[in-house]
């Protein structure tokens, strides 16, 4: 019962990160490690973290779609493979269908829920009251979290009893054939993500970064400090402000001058 209901604060973390500025600890690669703490085998909890990460790389929200809940998916998932003692491959056969089941949760909300809160927001934003206004935020962020949390904690105490001996009952010829579809998963993860991401700026980057892999053999680490840097040459975060007002002011003098 403890575990549940630390997994259920696990999964409760994650969609805080909505709140926080979306910096990522909603991820499997986040959440997985955390899981493996609470059930006791650390680095299972992060390799399972990191498989799922790539297989679920491409379930983003982009403007009204609402992907597969990655996070009650890559908590119970990465939970229940490691209670019944196996690997990846089972972690993402469970994953998908929890997050897929979550996901339905996820619509009853941002279509029943959330508008119903806007209008009680939209009503005291009306009166000026803008306590109040923060107040339902807080209050629909903190439902949401708590819905996430219940369904966590129910669907680790009730299943975890039983997943071992439905996995076991699984043929051998099924968990070898999940095998290789989990190795061809974060292919099509990838596949999604620059379907969102590419474009001709983009694409030699992308190139260069494999070459930089398959040729010079160059560590993931490495090339992710090239990137940073080639980020920071094209986009010159270095330019002061000072200095675009300065030009700004000397362009309005030289039309004075005209």
């Amino acid at each position: 019962m403890l575990q549940a209901f630390l997994l259920g604060c696990i999964a409760f973390i994650g969609k805080c990160d909505l709140a926080t500025g979306t910096n990522m600890i909603q991820r499997p690669i986040v959440l997985g490690p955390l899981v493996g703490l609470v059930l006791g085998d650390l680095q299972l909890g992060i390799t399972i973290g990191a498989t799922l990460e790539l297989a679920f790389l491409g379930q983003v929200s982009v403007g009204a779609y609402i992907p597969p809940n990655v996070i009650v998916g890559g908590v119970l998932g990465t939970a229940f493979a490691i209670t019944v003692g196996k690997g990846a491959d089972i972690a993402f056969t469970m994953a998908f269908p929890i997050a897929l089941l979550a996901q339905v949760v996820d619509n009853f909300i941002f279509t029943l829920v959330r508008p119903f809160m806007a209008k009680v927001a939209d009503n005291y934003a009306e009166k000026g009251e803008a306590s109040k206004v923060t107040a339902i935020h807080m209050i629909t962020g903190f439902i949401t979290c708590t819905v996430l949390f219940i369904i966590t904690f129910l669907g680790f105490s009730l299943g975890s009893s039983k997943m071992g001996a439905v996995v076991n009952a699984i043929p051998s010829v099924i968990t070898d054939g999940l095998s290789i579809a989990t190795g061809m998963l974060p292919a099509i993860g990838f596949a999604m993500l620059a379907r969102m991401v590419m474009n001709k700026e983009v694409v030699p980057f992308f190139f260069l970064g494999f070459v930089l892999s398959a040729y010079f053999q160059i560590p993931v680490v490495g090339i992710a400090i090239i990137g940073l840097i080639t980020i920071f040459v094209k986009i010159n975060f270095t330019t002061s402000k000072n200095s675009d007002v300065a030009f700004a002011e000397g362009s309005e003098d030289s039309d004075d001058d005209f």
